[in-house]
């Protein structure tokens, strides 16, 4: 039988989740109004600029290029980057615990 995995009590507190769940809120604040400009800038730019949103662009007007064919380009980027510092706020809070734990 394997032996057990030693429990750290550190990275498990509820000191490390508090701080890690408010880095990771304003991550999600940050890609979420990210989304909304990307959202809600389209019909936007429709209304406030249609001579420039009517210009054509390789057969497609712009409007239609970026509702069309960057839009959800835009939203998986906004995702990856999510996802890539979701993690590494992680890594970052473990590293935190374990070195003020060294310090110690």
């Amino acid at each position: 039988m394997p032996a057990p995995i030693p429990h750290d009590d550190a990275v498990h507190s509820e000191a490390f989740l508090h701080t890690l769940m408010r880095r990771q809120l304003k991550l999600s604040i940050a890609c979420a109004a990210a989304f909304l400009v990307v959202l809600l800038g389209l019909p936007l730019a429709n209304y406030f600029a249609p001579a420039l949103m009517a210009t054509r662009i390789g057969g497609f007007t712009l409007s239609w290029l970026l509702l069309g064919v960057l839009f959800f380009p835009a939203v998986w980027a906004i995702s990856f980057l999510f996802i890539k510092r979701s993690i590494w706020l992680e890594r970052d809070e473990v590293e935190q615990v374990k070195k003020g734990r060294a310090e110690q």
